[in-house]
């Protein structure tokens, strides 16, 4: 969340008028911004949600969308989106074009917050990430403070495939991080491993375990990492200006900048170089080899960040995971 400049947002380099653009976005992805009218009534909004939710739970509970098209190996592309459509630096700026897999961690946002704050000198800076000194969090803050920057600040998400979101998290949380092998993992495997013993290591937790596991929480009091985002960052209740994705990570970043007006040497962090992003065929692999009772189970948990934010289920029929 940035403090909205102090003149009205004009479009970058030509483009159309943000308030234009934002109306003319696609149901769910973006609300008419920067003092616009709300695109529908709340209401209206809520009802649509719902009934297109109630309609993809149909489908999972008859076979997980069984006519649709295996998973694409590229993610589809949203080009026709005025909100979407990528916008040239000035200056020369760039964010490191070529993969679209760049980590959108939110640790790269808040060194980049950093940056702008003047705390950090660049987004390139080799120190371990201090994940709350320098940094301002809404929960810090008394009411009315929280309202006038939820009224008065620009404010943006990031969203990414429900499903590949689950798959790198699990991947990086149980495979390098030893806090969440103990914390998780450990738990994890004594919950739904047989003979597991009293102190398992938690560094060996299976995909499909992971998935028990979340079928048995509650979404609200999960760990924010597989917290489904609908509750995390409730966009059903803060007007965000804008709402970006992992797929278009450089276009979006790339717009976010444009519009707060950052310094032309601020850039968004490149991809760290141990980072090994979730492909799609490898979530394609981890789904086929889970249970297909299992998916049913999580699938509706999620089931408001795909309707929401306008992604596909998957395709896990046997004639689909056999190609």
């Amino acid at each position: 969340m940035f403090p909205r400049p102090l003149t009205p947002l004009a479009a970058p380099n030509g483009a159309e008028p943000l308030g234009r653009a934002l109306r003319r976005a696609p149901l769910g992805r973006a609300r008419a911004g920067l003092g616009g009218p709300p695109l529908l009534l709340p209401s209206m909004l809520m009802f649509a949600v719902i009934v297109a939710s109630s309609g993809l739970l149909l489908m999972i509970e008859r076979g997980i969308l069984a006519d649709m098209k295996p998973l694409p190996l590229h993610p589809p592309s949203r080009e026709g989106a005025a909100w979407r459509r990528a916008l040239p630096r000035p200056g020369g700026l760039s964010l490191e074009a070529g993969d679209p897999d760049l980590q959108v961690a939110c640790s790269n946002w808040k060194r980049l917050l950093k940056v702008l704050a003047g705390v950090l000198d660049n987004v390139d800076v080799r120190l371990k990430m201090d994940h709350r000194n320098d940094l301002v969090f809404l929960a810090d803050l008394r009411p009315e403070e929280i309202r006038y920057r939820l009224q008065h600040y620009f404010k943006f998400l990031f969203v990414r495939d429900p499903l590949e979101r689950l798959l790198s998290a699990y991947r990086n949380k149980f495979g390098e991080i030893r806090e969440y092998q103990q914390r998780y993992g450990a738990e994890i495997v004594r919950r739904y491993r047989a003979g597991a013993g009293p102190s398992p290591a938690g560094d060996d937790v299976t995909f499909p375990e992971f998935l028990r596991y979340l079928v048995d929480e509650d979404p609200e009091r999960m760990n924010e990492h597989w917290m489904p985002v609908y509750h995390l960052c409730q966009p059903c209740a803060v007007q965000y200006d804008f709402v970006g994705s992992y797929e278009r990570l450089e276009a979006d970043a790339n717009q976010v900048l444009e519009w707060v007006r950052a310094p032309p040497h601020v850039r968004f962090p490149a991809r760290q170089a141990w980072y090994r992003p979730a492909s799609p065929e490898s979530l394609h692999y981890h789904l086929c080899s889970a249970p297909r009772a299992l998916l049913q189970d999580v699938l509706p948990k999620y089931i408001l960040d795909f309707s929401l934010f306008a992604y596909p289920l998957p395709n896990v029929t046997r004639e689909a995971c056999h190609q």
